[in-house]
């Protein structure tokens, strides 16, 4: 669908002038906020990329960001509502050299589109206004190409690691004993197909983030949030380590580290503040696809592991919050009407 099919078609259909809820504007406030950090990204690794296929997919990603903010401002301006300022030209430094090679940009962008597909899938149950759920809809229809994209980009040039594989079942079994959900006494199974595809998931996360983190602990400015960096990147590798020691113990293969694709470039083309931001978005994200691991896993053992990765990598977040707050960086989501304090007025 091109931009013009999507507004003809999307903005101009429904009853916009009905007041948009909570929930809308909390899903389209936040993926403004997303998008316009993706831009500085895209941007500033479209500064260093040679090959052309990956450029393609680049361009295709910085598309899309900038169709999905320039929506999302159209629609705040319509309701007279105030258009998030996310992250701009000061947040993006794109003379600065190399940090990252080719290949990174493929694991990054299906890193961050997981993330993206999240928020989108998340929204179009809960959008009310026709417009928006038609939106939202884009939103996902597109990201979904993308990573086909990446997908197939990754495949062909040699870079996907492909979760195991695992012997085709000779018949339907039975649970039948209270043992199968033994982790940690008795007998243990071994993984199931769930378990495994959950457990890859997560490795794959930890090594792009830990990837991640190795560039921004190099460019980062302050102490304060050099150190930040360091920890988060102390906390992908411990998790990445124990998750991939789960698939190791079974024979079953695990996503390989990807230090080896950051330069050893110490200028930052990224402001802290965006730096911040962006581990602050992934590591919430982290603890939503630990959960959804958590629900699935019918091993005491695998679910005590998710358990204990919430809340480390909650108290993460929180610290980040902390840090973003003390230095003036949060921008407010809008929120509810203070009732106590306008009685008392």
């Amino acid at each position: 669908m091109t931009k013009l099919e999507f507004e003809n078609t999307t903005l101009t259909q429904g009853n916009i002038s009905d007041q948009l809820t909570s929930a809308e504007i909390g899903k389209i406030w936040v993926t403004f906020l997303g998008n316009s950090m993706s831009r500085c990204v895209l941007r500033y690794f479209l500064q260093h990329v040679d090959d052309v296929e990956i450029r393609n997919v680049l361009e295709e990603a910085l598309q899309l960001a900038n169709r999905f903010t320039q929506t999302i401002t159209d629609i705040f301006v319509r309701e007279n509502h105030p258009v998030p300022t996310g992250f701009t030209e000061d947040d993006v430094n794109l003379g600065a050299p190399r940090l990252y090679a080719d290949e990174f940009y493929l694991h990054y962008l299906k890193y961050t589109g997981k993330a993206g597909m999240n928020i989108y899938g998340i929204a179009v149950p809960l959008m009310t206004r026709p417009d928006i759920r038609k939106f939202f809809t884009d939103c996902l229809d597109s990201t979904i190409k993308l990573m086909n994209k990446v997908n197939d980009l990754l495949d062909t040039k040699g870079f996907l690691v492909k979760p195991a594989y695992i012997p085709v079942p000779k018949k339907i079994d039975i649970v039948k004993k209270q043992d199968y959900l033994n982790g940690f006494f008795g007998d243990v199974r071994s993984l199931n197909a769930i378990d495994i595809t959950h457990l890859y998931d997560n490795v794959q996360n930890n090594a792009v983030s830990r990837a991640v983190l190795v560039g921004f602990c190099q460019a980062a400015k302050l102490d304060q949030v050099r150190n930040y960096f360091i920890r988060g990147k102390e906390i992908a590798s411990k998790q990445y380590d124990i998750l991939s020691k789960l698939l190791r113990k079974e024979d079953l293969p695990t996503h390989t580290l990807l230090d080896h694709l950051v330069t050893d470039s110490i200028v930052s083309p990224f402001s802290d503040k965006l730096m911040v931001s962006h581990k602050l978005d992934m590591f919430s994200m982290r603890i939503r696809t630990y959960g959804n691991a958590l629900a699935f896993s019918s091993r005491h053992d695998v679910a005590a592991i998710y358990t204990r990765f919430i809340a480390e990598v909650g108290n993460y977040v929180e610290d980040g919050a902390n840090i973003m707050i003390d230095l003036g960086w949060m921008e407010q989501p809008p929120q509810a009407a203070d009732r106590d304090a306008l009685t008392s007025s």
